[in-house]
């Protein structure tokens, strides 16, 4: 009876022993485990130069191409009224017909007064050419020569008095209807039939204003446009000549289909604001455009021949406020770089120095990358304009070309990361 209780005794303290001892293994493989856990795990886009299109975003606001605002040219009562208000107009359409009673008398009383002037010239004219005959004979004075020319000469000037006045009655007859003088959307019309107007008076009878073409008035900074010059005039930065093309970003965030060019700009700063006037023009023949909006305008600066584009995503600040990205070199390992941004481009910033043809910067894994740690790299593109990512399918295993004998192997495909 003792020897079996010290056999069980015996064998509890193995299995003491046991489990300890297999409680160490499994703490000595815990502290092993970080030292054999794979290297981090990063996305790195590689870099090529390119040809950067630069624009700037500026605020402005629409206004009709032209504005011509109708007003009587003589006085008189309104009799017709011939325009559908805010309809479509051409230029010479008539807008308003004034009582012509008065101005019909007026044509007719000025073509009496030229007939009468016409019969004064015949008789003239005979007696200053037989006045010469005579005066050749030395039957009549000179002086009676000289009277008998001005009186030819005078009565040649009545009748042209006399025409002039005949065409000015047949103007005013004419401005009797007051016509439209450019072609555009016209608005509502200030006066009423029966109304008296008079000749150049201030107030309008109503408004007309073209809208197949808009006037776009931007504003910008001189600082803004003094920096522009300065990069085009140093040659970092090269012009796309005399034609600017400008893009609209309508009230609601939507882009405006058709594109326009810059017409010019003021030669001259604002002293209250520091502003320099800009002016674009649209076609506009939808109308979707109307005066008084306010829209943003994206202007071509011009372009950078190779610059180097680099995600947002991947370039941070440093304490120091400098901005810094973090590239793969050629030993696999994380180096971090500052580097001289220059602006934004969509979703990625410009950068002309610090880089260089097929550096690969890390734009997924940043937090889990440190400056001179060992990386394992797969290859990730970043959409400029959605700033979405896709990562490049690794290629499959080559395959032998039966032509002659190279290696031909599938070529990588984007595939969009959810």
């Amino acid at each position: 009876m003792i020897q079996f209780a010290q056999d069980i005794l015996r064998l509890a303290a193995t299995i003491c022993v046991s489990v300890a001892l297999a409680s160490c293994n499994d703490n000595v493989a815990a502290q092993q485990q970080p030292a054999q856990r794979a290297k981090p795990a990063v996305g790195a886009q590689i870099l090529h130069p390119q040809k950067v299109t630069l624009t700037t975003e500026l605020p402005g606001r629409t206004s009709a191409h032209l504005v011509s605002e109708v007003r009587p040219r003589v006085t008189g009562i309104i009799r017709h009224r011939t325009f559908a208000e805010g309809g479509t107009v051409r230029a010479g359409d008539v807008l308003y017909e004034l009582d012509s009673t008065s101005f019909e008398a007026a044509v007719r009383n000025a073509e009496a007064a030229l007939r009468r002037a016409e019969s004064a010239v015949p008789s003239a004219r005979a007696r200053f050419e037989r006045y010469q005959t005579l005066s050749a004979n030395n039957v009549v004075s000179r002086q009676e020569l000289d009277d008998a020319r001005t009186q030819l000469l005078q009565a040649e000037a009545d009748v042209s008095s006399a025409a002039a006045a005949v065409e000015t009655a047949r103007i005013n007859l004419e401005y009797t209807k007051v016509r439209a003088p450019i072609s555009g959307r016209i608005d509502a019309s200030n006066v009423t039939e029966g109304a008296l107007v008079t000749e150049h008076q201030e107030a309008v009878l109503t408004t007309i204003r073209q809208l197949d073409v808009m006037n776009v008035d931007l504003v910008r900074s001189s600082a803004s446009l003094l920096a522009l010059n300065k990069a085009l005039a140093s040659e970092r930065m090269q012009s796309n000549g005399e034609f600017v093309t400008v893009e609209l970003l309508l009230e609601d965030g939507t882009r405006y289909a058709l594109p326009g060019k810059l017409q010019f700009h003021s030669s001259a700063v604002s002293s209250s604001t520091g502003m320099v006037s800009f002016r674009a023009v649209f076609p506009n023949p939808e109308g979707m455009l109307m005066p008084g909006m306010y829209v943003r305008a994206l202007v071509e600066e011009g372009y950078v021949e190779n610059g180097f584009l680099l995600p947002q995503r991947a370039v941070s600040r440093n304490a120091r406020g400098q901005a810094t990205a973090k590239f793969v070199n050629g030993a696999m390992k994380i180096e971090e770089r500052v580097l001289p941004v220059a602006r934004s481009v969509g979703n990625s910033w410009l950068v002309s120095a610090g880089v260089q043809e097929g550096d690969r910067v890390v734009v997924e894994g940043l937090q889990r990358a440190g400056s001179g740690q060992e990386v394992e790299v797969s290859a990730v593109t970043v959409d400029d304009a959605t700033g979405e990512l896709h990562r490049v399918a690794a290629e499959s295993s080559p395959t032998p070309d039966p032509g002659n004998g190279r290696q031909a192997s599938i070529g990588a495909t984007d595939v969009a990361i959810p």
